[in-house]
């Protein structure tokens, strides 16, 4: 079947709280489309009704996603255009639509997107941190041992750093930047775009004192100015890289990948690793 006969992909952008950031050009797609592919068709049926959208849609999630990815290239295949829309924001960004989208591109179906919201950057912008260099991280494990180990390797990362977590995870993700990264400037986002949106800033200690006197609700976004110049990592936080890293990888990898991040001599690290192994003291 050529390309000429399938379907188009719409991959669109929704508010991110306002329904007022609707683009003209979203609504217009969504309701000329054959079929919409929703994270959540419940929490997405209120912003269609709100615009007069009557498409048909289908849920994709996390749970059924293998299905539901063959399903959506039959239509497109079958010459239906379709749309995904995730429950807030731009599609496909720390979200399960990244894999209808690679599925479309080796059919050689046509992908547009519609852009529109992204927490990513609307809280960027109004941090007021340096915003020409950036790494977005999403959601870091939830398990502290390997959250930690991800926070050491962001450590010599010269960047703003973007975190997406989740509400009952904050106090444990900030009590580890804290402890990794100190007295660096830090900003907690919430309820972007919502009556209740929030920014505050502080070092991670500050945050982690306000946090923890009230409960915490709504979507998050964490910002870690960059350092403006990074020294020698210290030995303290090499040990505790190799300790992290040594739960799940071998002596090998991690030597490799804890030289690579911190540009120290693989026999150096060889000899720190090989030691915390043994559990001998140095």
């Amino acid at each position: 079947m050529s390309q000429n006969s399938c379907g188009t992909l719409y991959i669109v952008a929704t508010p991110i709280g306002n329904l007022e950031d609707m683009t003209f050009r979203a609504v217009r797609t969504l309701k000329e489309v054959d079929l919409i592919a929703a994270e959540d068709t419940r929490h997405s049926r209120k912003l269609l009704n709100h615009y007069g959208i009557a498409t048909r849609m289908t849920p994709y999630h996390d749970h059924n996603e293998q299905l539901k990815t063959d399903y959506l290239i039959e239509r497109l295949m079958a010459g239906e255009n379709v749309a995904i829309i995730t429950d807030a924001g731009t599609p496909c960004i720390a979200d399960p639509g990244y894999r209808v989208a690679k599925a479309a591109s080796g059919h050689g179906i046509r992908i547009v997107p519609i852009p529109g919201a992204s927490a990513i950057t609307t809280a960027l912008s109004a941090s007021g941190l340096p915003s020409d260099r950036f790494i977005f991280e999403g959601f870091l494990p939830p398990k502290q041992g390997k959250r930690k180990s991800r926070l050491l390797e962001l450590k010599i990362d010269t960047r703003v750093i973007i975190l997406y977590e989740a509400p009952h995870r904050l106090i444990a993700t900030l009590t580890d930047i804290n402890e990794i990264f100190g007295d660096c400037e830090t900003l907690v986002v919430r309820e972007l775009t919502k009556m209740h949106e929030e920014f505050r800033r502080g070092t991670p200690a500050e945050l982690l004192e306000q946090y923890a006197k009230q409960p915490v609700k709504g979507e998050i976004v964490i910002l870690i100015s960059p350092a403006e110049e990074r020294q020698d990592t210290p030995q303290h936080d090499i040990e505790l890289m190799i300790k992290s890293l040594l739960e799940d990888h071998s002596l090998k990898d991690t030597v490799t990948r804890v030289s690579a991040e911190t540009e120290r001599p693989r026999t150096e690290i060889y000899a720190i690793a090989l030691a915390i192994k043994n559990k001998t003291k140095f």
